[in-house]
């Protein structure tokens, strides 16, 4: 049987010279090429999705792709595809990197300019691995490739106070009273404050899983607050000048720990973006971008989504906006919002009703709000939307769908 192989490499030049010598490998069906990470994750869930069987053998990485530094994403398609063995090409084949890049979850480093003999070797060996891991594991593997199990989903807002936190608090109780396993991150790291909207007492925060580079079971334990509603909360810090201590490599880490340990991730990402928020914005399979029907936060919404395409966080078409305290008599409405931002709307937009709310908000119990009002019941719909809610058995046949992300309803431009 041959050997699939998928390079994963953003330079053109690189892309030619590796696909040829692939090629000439003995037994080996090199695939297309993905030329960033995000695509390489993408590619190797839409196959995970089909069948554990129908992911390559093998992956190989260069360098020099990016935006999520190399070594970050071999660690990512580890913990979610731990049947895929992954080559690292490098022109650093040094000591220090070698086993850093082991410990990072790779099965084989490659030096730079890449010696044919040496390749097939690497190649051979890693094949050789990852058949022996899917023979022994057989259907017992497990793979978090986003949708079911393993889906990230990051709450921005346009502007402070459109109602981010409450947005992001309601997602991941929905998720978690359907049957899902449901962890809830402020990632909002110097003004985030879930636990008031949940009146909790914590002693651990984001922050000490900052410095950890190897985030065990365990130690992820120990960091979590198990709420009553059984939702894992990862809590900003208490202290907001240690929210600096948080890079974009340790959120991506956190990030990627927790989605190998829960099936949903809701991260609360704030209103104003820092490294570690843009980093998990990027990495998420649906980021969305909460706003009010008002001009000064669809400025502020639009602003937002010029700068992720700017700084190559996210694209427009990738952003989904969520319209709150929507009423119909409104000037500024849903499609206008569309048009102004150029993303997706989500279908569900959440009305407004602040009486419903105060009381709730104010006693620290948004865990309660009343099951027959009309904001919860359209966050949860929206988690419905979003495919974040586990459907009854039988029910999803039937269910009909707008858009054409999956479970997600979007309205889109044109």
């Amino acid at each position: 049987m041959p050997t699939r192989i998928l390079p994963a490499v953003g330079d053109a030049d690189a892309v030619r010279s590796l696909t040829t010598l692939l090629s000439q490998l003995p037994d080996a069906e090199p695939v297309a090429p993905v030329v960033d990470s995000t695509q390489l994750v993408d590619t190797l869930a839409r196959l995970a999705a089909e069948s554990v069987d129908e992911l390559p053998e093998v992956v190989v990485v260069h360098e020099r792709i990016g935006p999520v530094p190399a070594l970050e994403l071999i660690r990512e398609v580890a913990l979610r595809f731990p049947a895929v063995g992954v080559i690292l090409v490098t022109s650093d084949a040094g000591p220090g990197l070698f086993q850093a890049a082991m410990d990072y979850g790779a099965r084989g480093l490659v030096a730079l300019p890449i010696n044919y003999e040496e390749l097939a070797s690497r190649v051979q060996a890693v094949a050789q691995w990852s058949v022996g891991v899917r023979r022994h594991l057989g259907a017992g593997i497990e793979v978090y490739s986003g949708g079911v199990g393993g889906t990230v989903v990051t709450v921005s807002g346009a502007k402070g106070g459109v109602g981010t936190t409450l947005t992001a608090i309601q997602l991941a109780l929905a998720a978690q009273a359907s049957g899902r396993t449901a962890a809830l991150v402020d990632m909002d790291l110097q003004a985030g404050d879930i636990a008031s909207y949940l009146d909790i007492q914590f002693r651990r925060s984001v922050a000490d899983l900052a410095t950890i580079t190897d985030i065990s079971p365990r130690v992820l334990a120990d960091a979590v607050f198990r709420h009553d509603t059984g939702v894992a909360l990862l809590l900003a810090p208490g202290e907001g000048e240690r929210g600096e201590e948080v890079t974009d490599r340790a959120a991506r880490q956190i990030v990627t720990a927790l989605r190998s340990r829960y099936e949903v991730v809701v991260v609360d990402c704030g209103a104003q973006m820092s490294g570690a928020s843009a980093a998990v914005v990027e990495m998420a399979d649906t980021a969305l971008l909460v706003t009010t029907p008002d001009v000064v936060a669809v400025r502020g919404a639009k602003r937002t989504v010029r700068m992720w395409d700017r700084l190559q966080i996210r694209k427009a078409e990738e952003t989904t906006v969520v319209v709150n305290r929507h009423t119909r008599g409104a000037e500024i409405q849903p499609a206008l919002i569309q048009k102004i931002t150029g993303t997706g709307v989500a279908a569900t937009a959440i009305p407004a009703n602040w009486k419903e709310l105060q009381g709730a908000v104010d006693a620290g119990r948004v865990h309660e709000l009343d099951s027959k009002g009309a904001v919860k019941q359209a966050m949860w719909g929206l988690a419905g939307e979003l495919g974040l809610v586990k459907a009854p058995e039988g029910a999803q046949k039937h269910a009909k769908f707008r858009g054409d992300r999956g479970a997600v309803s979007f309205r889109r431009r044109g």
